[in-house]
């Protein structure tokens, strides 16, 4: 078997462990086009912010708390936290590809463009607000065919293949009113409305799969309390599959995870990727002082989390 790496290098696979790395590998290049964009928008962050300009005027090496002293704003020199990894990891790797007849094509905007774009492109789903009236959230609800367009989550699909794999489980797909509405029947799994903030339905087991990552420090802890209550003090646990931010970084997801980080800064009001050390502190917080993280070879990893 014969594989292309990321430069454009023809590889040749000898054995299964090569062909499994090799997929691996793919995998993880998939993940950085997905988000690619996020690179360009961290150096536009650091450019924004006049990083360049206060390093220079302090003349010797700056440290990068010392840079976010030299920030106005609270928020920005949060955004500098989280692109630093970014534009630290980035490799020199992108280049004007030519065309087929040897011409190098014009950007679909140019970067006047792009500029006069800048508080548009900034706010979190700007168009829905100015167009409906309402948040997309807001608007999900209201709308079933809206929500049955864009809602990706919530359906039922991850625990009913649980279910169909394990026949004696009994599934429960928990997620907002509106939401389980428009899910599918499946063999085994039934549909309750509700709000995770508020509480949630016993189980013996409780699975979240990119829910956390969306909200801040103190949401989240409230979500773990609420299933702390919702399952068996000695033989409950929960599930979570998300992304762990490692320090080394050197695996095939790391830089994805971090480039995710600013994503969903961006797109989410203060959700984040967590490093061990801040699941870990979550989880005490909620409820759970005992966990383990499984590795798999994807971007994100399984912890799993016990109240005793």
């Amino acid at each position: 078997m014969v594989g292309t790496s990321e430069n454009g290098d023809v590889l040749k696979v000898s054995s299964e462990a090569d062909e499994t790395e090799l997929m691996l590998q793919g995998q993880a290049n998939i993940w950085r086009h997905m988000f690619a964009f996020a690179d360009s928008m961290a150096l536009k962050c650091a450019v924004e912010l006049r990083i360049a300009d206060i390093i220079h005027s302090h003349a010797r090496p700056i440290t990068l708390s010392q840079i976010a002293t030299c920030i106005d704003s609270p928020q920005m020199a949060e955004k500098l936290s989280t692109a630093s990894p970014i534009l630290q990891m980035a490799p020199p790797r992108r280049r004007a590809e030519p065309r087929a007849d040897g011409a190098h094509g014009e950007p679909p905007l140019s970067h006047g463009s792009l500029a006069l774009l800048r508080d548009v492109r900034q706010r979190r789903w700007h168009s829905l607000r100015e167009g409906h009236g309402h948040q997309i959230w807001d608007l999900a609800s209201e709308k079933p065919e809206f929500n049955k367009l864009f809602n990706d989550g919530g359906t039922g699909g991850a625990v009913a293949e649980v279910v169909k794999a394990y026949p004696h489980i009994k599934g429960i797909n928990f997620d907002l009113p509106h939401v389980v509405a428009t899910a599918p029947a499946y063999k085994g799994v039934s549909h309750v409305g509700g709000d995770m903030f508020e509480s949630i339905p016993n189980a013996d087991a409780i699975f979240m799969k990119w829910i956390l990552h969306d909200w801040n420090d103190e949401d989240c802890v409230k979500i773990l309390k609420n299933c702390r209550k919702a399952i068996p003090e000695k033989t409950g646990k929960v599930i979570i599959v998300d992304g762990v931010i490692r320090e080394d970084g050197y695996e095939p997801f790391d830089e994805t995870r971090l480039v995710l980080d600013l994503v969903m800064m961006a797109h989410t009001s203060h959700g984040q990727e967590r490093t061990e050390v801040e699941w870990k502190k979550l989880l005490e917080e909620g409820g759970f002082p005992r966990y383990r993280i499984l590795k798999i070879p994807t971007l994100q990893m399984i912890i799993e989390a016990y109240p005793v």
